[in-house]
């Protein structure tokens, strides 16, 4: 895997989306909020088939960047795609079902302090 810090990861997969015509991009830094990684994008597609050639564009740039097999979920229905890219991960949904599950929001709040017990 390529020694690339995250934020150069994350600037080139925000550009391949971008070059991709995904819709909506929005990158969330989650390094104090989770172990998961350092950031996660999402994006969103006009269609199905959008969404799988999103997918497929930014899978295909990663192989060619010397990525290899990076772990991709959601391909035979390409409504929700999660590409997980070492401490990146990527979500590319179809609009109604980014709306439903509403992900940036959850993940961009700040993380409450630790509860004090009574």
């Amino acid at each position: 895997m390529p020694s690339h810090s995250s934020d150069q990861l994350l600037a080139q997969i925000l550009s391949w989306l971008d070059e991709a015509k995904a819709e909506n991009v929005v990158s969330i830094d989650i390094k104090r909020k989770s172990s998961l990684g350092d950031y996660m994008v999402v994006a969103t597609g006009r269609s199905d088939r959008h969404v799988g050639a999103i997918a497929d564009q930014l899978e295909r740039h990663l192989k060619d960047k010397g990525y290899g097999r990076v772990r991709v979920e959601g391909k035979p229905q390409c409504d929700w795609v999660l590409i997980d890219v070492s401490d990146i991960i990527v979500h590319v949904f179809r609009a109604e079902v980014r709306e439903f599950y509403n992900i940036e929001k959850m993940w961009a709040a700040e993380r409450p302090s630790d509860p004090t017990t009574h």
